[in-house]
């Protein structure tokens, strides 16, 4: 089952070898945000940016948000207020 457009990414134990292939899902599911919460979540923001990037060859819009010291239900808060092209419902992802 696809992906919503928007997700939130709660990293329970922080960076996860997971979260590599969760990203190349969402960029075949037409993921277009990630709000990042959890443990180390601000790291866990760069390593996403990072993999979409790849070796600069992608040509990939994604944007990315960590919300360190807040809860999840903050970070779903944050995602559902995002209005134009990041407007609609978002998914919560455990890792």
């Amino acid at each position: 089952m696809p992906h919503l457009k928007k997700i939130v990414l709660h990293c329970r134990n922080g960076y996860a070898q997971r979260i590599n292939s969760l990203v190349e899902e969402f960029i075949q599911d037409g993921v277009i945000y990630v709000g990042i919460v959890g443990v180390d979540c601000a790291r866990v923001e760069e390593i996403v940016d990072e993999l979409v990037v790849g070796l600069g060859d992608r040509n990939y819009d994604l944007l990315t948000s960590s919300h360190p010291n807040k809860s999840v239900e903050d970070a779903v808060r944050f995602a559902n207020s995002l209005t134009g092209t990041y407007e609609g419902a978002s998914q919560i992802v455990e890792v």
